[in-house]
């Protein structure tokens, strides 16, 4: 198993509660629209403030719903990447934020 998969496994396990995978998604896409408004304006403010939000959306679906700390304190640049594999994965429908009998990932 390549180490990238296994990092991804690992991630996944420690996003198996639906409001955490709900909240990552959204910050996710926060994220993405702060970096389009900052593409078509020219400013760095929106891709800040996109930043900003994914990742206060992220931590509350750790500490409040997970329970566990967010990989990217230990691993930040994987679970960066991880983050953006997960939320390809839900947008092609391999990771469901409904309930994970539905996950076709793993």
């Amino acid at each position: 198993m390549p180490a990238d998969q296994k990092f991804y496994d690992f991630y996944l396990d420690e996003h198996q509660n639906m409001a955490c995978r709900r909240l990552h998604f959204a910050g996710s896409s926060f994220g993405l629209l702060g970096l389009a408004k900052s593409v078509k304006t020219r400013s760095p403010k929106p891709l800040l403030k996109g930043i900003a939000a994914g990742y206060a959306c992220a931590w509350v679906g750790h500490f409040f719903f997970e329970k566990n700390k967010p990989a990217s304190f230990k691993f930040p640049l994987k679970s960066f990447a991880s983050d953006f594999r997960m939320y390809g994965d839900v947008v092609r429908g391999n990771l469901s934020l409904k309930d994970r009998k539905f996950d076709k990932a793993r």
